[in-house]
């Protein structure tokens, strides 16, 4: 059995299968994410957005093409864009195309 010292304790390592029966063994309510349990609660933090263009954390979006942009030179080339390439895009996305 490995073991590990941290501030003068001894602590046993432990697999995952003996975590998760530890978990099942206690009494838990029953809206606690536990180690084995798949459906956690949403993120409390908003999901990044990345340029449709670049790929970089993309800051901005373009009302006209609803298409996300990380700066001013993105901006322009995605208003350059002909309808069909922003169709692309946005149902790369999963985006609703607004467009047509």
């Amino acid at each position: 059995q490995n073991t590990a010292t941290a501030g003068g304790k001894k602590k046993t390592w432990r697999s995952l299968k003996q975590i998760m029966a530890h978990e099942r063994s206690l009494p838990w309510p029953p809206d606690t994410p536990l180690y084995s349990t798949i459906a956690t609660p949403p993120s409390l933090k908003p999901a990044k957005k990345y340029s449709d263009i670049s790929g970089l954390e993309a800051k901005y979006t373009d009302p006209q093409t609803k298409l996300f942009y990380a700066n001013a030179d993105e901006f322009t080339t995605v208003r350059s864009l002909p309808s069909d390439i922003i169709a692309g895009y946005l149902s790369l996305r999963g985006a609703i195309n607004p467009i047509g």
